[in-house]
């Protein structure tokens, strides 16, 4: 099997810049090349892939198809090269220089700005991916993502640093002129026969909790309505289309709904779901730190006291843990 030939930065950097000024002669002048050096060069590139990169019958020159996605990846990676020197010097005095972080949406929609505030002191670029909890989880394994804010903690994955922010129990809404207190299961299943659920899509690691629940105490509703975000969810059951069972953050995160809909606190249920601040093991370790102490510091004030805003209840259903509490 022959060796593989790797791409030589340098002969990108001259394909990139033919393919900019569409001519050979401009492109040696631009690099301080002879035009010789500079063909030669492109030779070499359609040598090792096996392609021709330009049409050459025409003037100026034009990229064929394989010379237009060559040039279009060659930029990105040339631009990557040339801050690479900066990102070392700056990762050897402490300063991350590209961190890429996932946040479940209802974080993101309750607790995202004054944690991304924070963060860009702590990154000179930041990336901030919103979404599914199961779609995070995959970028953090495929290592598309550095840190994420989720609510599964991978338990069944070696190779993970997981550290648990905050649990919080579910909260049923009803419209406002439902009158009958829902507390118990027995509750559930008359609500169910009186008014359509309205869940969480399916796909979402929240949804997939709350069938959990219900199956554990043994209420089964007919799937009729699915949504995929909190504010959706929280509008509809606000518009008089049915129920819901939701979280304070989710309750937070619908905004003014939040205060169209009737609470209905479920006895000793002890039941919801917890956020985790997850990152791949030995990686950004100081880092993850200093992430997990911005969290855990607007989860323990602005966030009980925006909940507090909504009802007084709220923040009773949210147990924070301490900042030495960390698992592996």
């Amino acid at each position: 099997m022959p060796a593989v030939k790797f791409l030589d930065m340098q002969t990108l950097q001259i394909f990139v810049t033919t393919a900019e000024e569409r001519n050979m002669s401009n492109a040696a002048r631009r690099l301080g090349l002879t035009q010789s050096a500079v063909s030669q060069s492109i030779r070499q590139l359609e040598d090792q892939f096996g392609v021709a990169l330009f049409n050459r019958g025409r003037r100026p020159l034009t990229l064929t198809a394989a010379g237009l996605a060559l040039r279009n990846r060659g930029v990105t990676l040339l631009e990557d090269m040339s801050r690479l020197k900066a990102h070392v010097i700056d990762a050897s005095r402490g300063i991350k220089p590209d961190v890429r972080v996932g946040l479940v949406d209802s974080f993101a929609g309750t607790c995202g700005p004054a944690f991304i505030k924070a963060m860009l002191n702590e990154s000179t670029t930041l990336s901030i991916r919103t979404g599914l909890t199961p779609f995070h989880s995959e970028a953090l394994v495929g290592r598309d993502l550095d840190i994420v804010v989720s609510s599964d903690p991978l338990a069944d994955l070696d190779g993970i640093e997981r550290r648990r922010l905050l649990s919080e129990q579910f909260v049923v809404i009803t419209p406002k002129q439902h009158k009958a207190a829902i507390h118990t299961p027995a509750d559930l299943r008359e609500l169910g026969e009186a008014l359509p659920i309205v869940r969480f899509n399916r796909q979402s690691h929240i949804g997939a909790q709350i069938e959990r629940y219900l199956r554990r105490i043994d209420v089964r509703i007919a799937r009729r309505l699915e949504v995929d975000t909190a504010d959706t969810l929280t509008s509809l059951v606000a518009g008089d289309i049915g129920w819901a069972i939701t979280t304070p953050m989710c309750l937070l995160q619908a905004g003014e709904y939040a205060r169209k809909v009737k609470l209905h606190f479920l006895s000793a249920s002890h039941t919801g779901r917890s956020l985790y601040l997850l990152a791949r093991r030995d990686e950004y370790s100081h880092l993850f730190d200093e992430v997990y102490a911005i969290a855990h510091s607007i989860v323990s004030t602005s966030l009980l006291q925006r909940l507090a805003e909504i009802h007084a209840g709220l923040p009773k259903l949210v147990d924070i843990d301490t900042e030495t509490e960390h698992e592996q």
